[in-house]
C-alpha cells in the first residue's frame, strides 16, 4: 500500500505540473509586438537663412489585437520625442505631430518635405483623428492621420476652439515628447501599417517656412 500510494502521488505530481505546464503556455498568436524604430533628423534653410533641424528620437510601438479579438481591430500604444532647432531665435514654432495609418495601401513613399502636405498616397484619402485614445476607422485603400495632440484655446469671440499644433513663442528650440499615447484602428480587415508624422512650421520676423517629416514604416498587423 505504501509504495502504491508513493507511486500514485508521483502520477499525480506529473499530471498536475503537466496541467500547469498546459496552462502556463502563452498565446503567442495575441502577444504583443514591441517595435524600436531608429532615431532620424532633417535639415533645411529658409528664405532668410535660418537654419532648421528637426529630430525625432526614442520611438518605439507596442501592437496588439483588440481585446474582442476580431481581424478588423488593433491597439497601438506609441512613444516618441521631437526636437526642432533653428540657427536663430524664431517668433513662433509649432509642432504638430502624429501617424498616418494606412489599410492596404503603400504609405512608404511618403517622403520628407518642406512643405505642409508632403506626398501622400495616391490611393489614400487621409481624414483627421485627435489623441487621447481615438478610434481610427480606416478601410481598404485608405490612409487616416492620426494626431496626438488636441490644444484647447479660445477664439477672438471667446468661443473654444481646438488644434493639434503645440506652439513654442520667442525661442530657438521646441521639444514635443509623448509616452504611450493610445491608438485604437477599426474596419481594416486586410494588411495595416503605421508612420510618425510631425508638421513642423517655423515663423521668423522675415520668412514662413512648413516641413513635414516622416518617420519609417512599421506593421500593425
Amino acid at each position: 500500500m505504501k509504495l502504491s500510494f508513493k507511486r500514485l502521488g508521483l502520477a499525480g505530481g506529473a499530471l498536475i505540473a503537466a496541467a500547469c505546464a498546459t496552462l502556463a503556455v502563452p498565446a503567442t498568436a495575441g502577444a504583443d509586438v514591441h517595435v524600436v524604430l531608429p532615431s532620424q533628423t532633417d535639415r533645411l534653410t529658409m528664405g532668410d537663412g535660418t537654419v532648421v533641424s528637426v529630430t525625432r528620437t526614442g520611438e518605439r510601438a507596442i501592437i496588439n489585437p483588440s481585446l474582442g479579438g476580431t481581424p478588423l481591430h488593433r491597439n497601438a500604444w506609441v512613444s516618441g520625442t521631437y526636437s526642432v532647432h533653428t540657427s536663430k531665435d524664431a517668433k513662433k514654432i509649432k509642432i504638430q505631430a502624429g501617424y498616418v495609418v494606412g489599410c492596404q495601401v503603400n504609405i512608404s513613399g511618403l517622403t520628407n518635405s518642406g512643405n505642409e502636405n508632403g506626398s501622400v498616397p495616391s490611393t489614400g484619402t487621409p481624414t483627421g483623428a485627435v489623441g487621447g485614445g481615438a478610434t481610427i476607422s480606416v478601410g481598404p485603400g485608405q490612409a487616416v492621420n492620426y494626431y496626438i495632440n488636441d490644444v484647447e484655446s479660445a477664439d477672438d469671440c471667446g468661443n473654444q476652439k481646438h488644434s493639434p499644433k503645440v506652439t513654442y513663442k520667442s525661442t530657438d528650440h521646441a521639444r514635443l515628447g509623448y509616452t504611450n499615447e493610445t491608438m485604437q484602428i477599426s474596419g481594416c480587415a486586410g494588411y495595416a501599417q503605421a508612420r510618425s508624422m510631425a508638421v513642423v512650421y517655423v515663423i521668423t520676423s522675415n520668412a514662413e517656412q512648413v516641413l513635414t517629416f516622416y518617420g519609417k514604416p512599421f506593421s500593425l498587423g
